[in-house]
């Protein structure tokens, strides 16, 4: 009869180096700790800024045109990405700004979930696509729109963020230019009375913006150039400039160019009380700070929102 030697005890050090160097667990998972927080920093819920470049397109009515939706959509993706790297610089600019503010102080680079030589990589990666799509997926001309967007957006985070009314001043600008380049991209004219509206609707979010985050700190804001007294006239200039949006809008229903585009023009004057309501509903809220402390993912969890950008668009087809 034949008896089979027991196996020799092997020590658990030796497995544990074998099982190490066939797979190394650990660096798969750091891996993908590094994942969930470089997702964040991109912040893509806030890409939902970048629907604006289609505003040309709908507004010139060109419904029915596959190619210049496709068009539009790779240019909302260029802009897309050339936010998100331009987030991650302001991100690590604003470590220690961020690290004092009561919600900031949760994101990637400020919490130490990511390094800054990551972010500059990623963010570097995320410049190069935006500006190759621009020039390969649409035009010379979108991709100098982009590069532009690109400088400037660093040129806040970095300085301009800094500075008093200029800031703002610059956060609606770049709501404007991102409309700019929906009309460069679709090659469709940009009516002067849709950048008269565009300037003064987003001149007034981007005060809100600024308004809310000033009465959350309550005191002189880390990072920026504004303290606790500059709320009161923060609040007038915003819901005015809010309200001058509308007026533009009401003024344009008897422009020419209505009667061209909408057979039922006087149909679009529901337009004005749907979007008074809304702008008075936000800044109401904004004043109770209850809202968030950015416009855009506020009107993302806001039901309301929904409903009256549904009203709107049912407000403009029965126009046409």
């Amino acid at each position: 009869m034949y008896i089979k030697e027991p196996l020799a005890a092997v020590p658990l050090s030796s497995l544990a180096n074998t099982s190490e160097q066939r797979l190394p667990v650990q660096g798969r998972i750091s891996r993908k700790a590094r994942l969930a927080p470089l997702l964040r920093a991109l912040r893509p819920h806030q890409w939902a800024k970048n629907v604006l470049v289609f505003v040309p397109l709908i507004a010139a009515h060109q419904f029915l045109r596959p190619d210049l939706w496709v068009v539009s959509l790779l240019t909302f993706i260029a802009f897309s990405l050339s936010a998100s790297g331009v987030y991650v610089l302001n991100d690590i600019s604003d470590i220690e700004a961020d690290r004092a503010h009561p919600r900031k102080r949760t994101r990637p680079f400020a919490a130490g979930e990511l390094t800054a030589p990551e972010g500059f990589a990623a963010a570097a990666v995320l410049f190069a696509a935006s500006f190759s799509l621009a020039v390969i997926g649409v035009s010379w001309r979108l991709a100098c729109v982009v590069l532009v967007y690109g400088l400037v957006t660093t040129a806040y985070s970095l300085l301009l963020k800094r500075e008093p009314v200029l800031d703002v001043f610059v956060l609606a600008g770049l709501y404007v230019l991102r409309i700019i380049a929906g009309g460069i991209a679709t090659e469709t004219p940009l009516s002067s009375w849709l950048l008269a509206f565009a300037l003064f609707f987003f001149l007034s979010l981007a005060f809100v913006k600024r308004y809310v985050e000033l009465v959350a700190v309550k005191a002189r804001m880390p990072g920026r150039g504004y303290g606790p007294d500059d709320a009161l006239w923060m609040h007038a200039i915003g819901t005015s400039s809010g309200y001058m949006a509308v007026l533009v809008l009401a003024l344009y229903m008897n422009a020419p160019e209505v009667a061209v585009l909408y057979h039922r023009p006087q149909v679009l004057w529901l337009l004005c009380p749907v979007l008074l309501f809304w702008l008075t509903r936000l800044w109401f809220r904004a004043g109770r700070a209850i809202i968030h402390d950015d416009p855009v993912i506020e009107a993302l969890k806001d039901p309301a929102s929904y409903l009256l950008v549904g009203v709107a668009s049912a407000v403009m087809l029965a126009a046409i």
